[in-house]
């Protein structure tokens, strides 16, 4: 149901069953899947293509153009995948350059007020709390919870289950399955409440999570002895190989 309040342009592309109501604003160069929701008051701006069964809530910003110097009027894009909620007063910025994009996976949630600036990548079943801000070419793995007002420095990349903890400012790579918390931020503990009851960790691999970042945290090592410790010392599984790769792998270097 398209809302004759509403404005389509003739160009964008609706799938089946979107619904559209009075006052949203669609512009040309738009792509929307079956299912979709699109409140009053949204405004989904070209250059942006999105899956099936999202709902786009009053007054958010889809496809704006990104706040970078460096943009020219470029065709870029904005991508989202399927079933995510959008609400109140979202902005997602599109990527800065043609031919690259700022893309939004399946199932996540952004809460009200939610700044996502251009080329930030983020995975799927996400929660993004409430007057987050992520910078510019930031990279959210999957089931990242960023609870209120938290701001992710440009570049950061967050590691799958981790838990930020509201008012928290990033300037560095945040490992997987753990707690981050104070300002400065710093290492809280491992998130064994998320991943127990929701990825069905079991008690032993938690143990050698903890042991593993007890090592990085608290083994008083540099980072690079501490991941040789790891290896050498806590049982291989997957998760402590997504540790050890990301630790090695994090090109601004992890939270201290």
């Amino acid at each position: 149901m398209i809302s004759p309040l509403a404005y389509v342009d003739p160009e964008a592309k609706l799938g089946k069953n979107v619904t559209v109501l009075p006052f949203a604003y669609i512009e040309k160069n738009v792509e929307i899947g079956d299912d979709c929701v699109i409140m009053s008051y949204a405004s989904i701006l070209q250059g942006t293509k999105m899956g099936k069964g999202n709902k786009v809530h009053q007054n958010a910003v889809l496809g704006a153009e990104p706040q970078d110097f460096h943009y020219t009027g470029e065709e870029s894009s904005l991508i989202i995948g399927d079933n995510n909620d959008i609400r109140e007063n979202v902005v997602i910025s599109r990527a800065t350059f043609a031919g690259n994009a700022t893309k939004i996976g399946n199932g996540n949630y952004l809460m009200d007020k939610v700044h996502l600036c251009h080329d930030v990548q983020i995975n799927n079943n996400c929660v993004v709390g409430i007057g987050t801000t992520i910078a510019g070419e930031c990279t959210l793995d999957d089931c990242v919870i960023l609870s209120g007002n938290v701001t992710l420095h440009q570049y950061c990349h967050i590691g799958s289950w981790t838990l930020i903890q509201s008012g928290c400012r990033i300037s560095k790579d945040v490992p997987p399955y753990v707690i981050m918390s104070g300002n400065p931020v710093a290492y809280h503990g491992v998130n064994a409440v998320v991943l127990s009851q929701h990825h069905n960790t079991s008690e032993r691999i938690l143990r050698h999570i903890a042991n593993a970042y007890r090592l990085i945290y608290q083994g008083n090592f540099s980072v690079q002895d501490a991941v040789q410790k790891i290896i050498d010392q806590v049982p291989m599984s997957e998760e402590i190989e997504n540790i050890v790769n990301f630790v090695k792998n994090s090109e601004r270097g992890i939270v201290k």
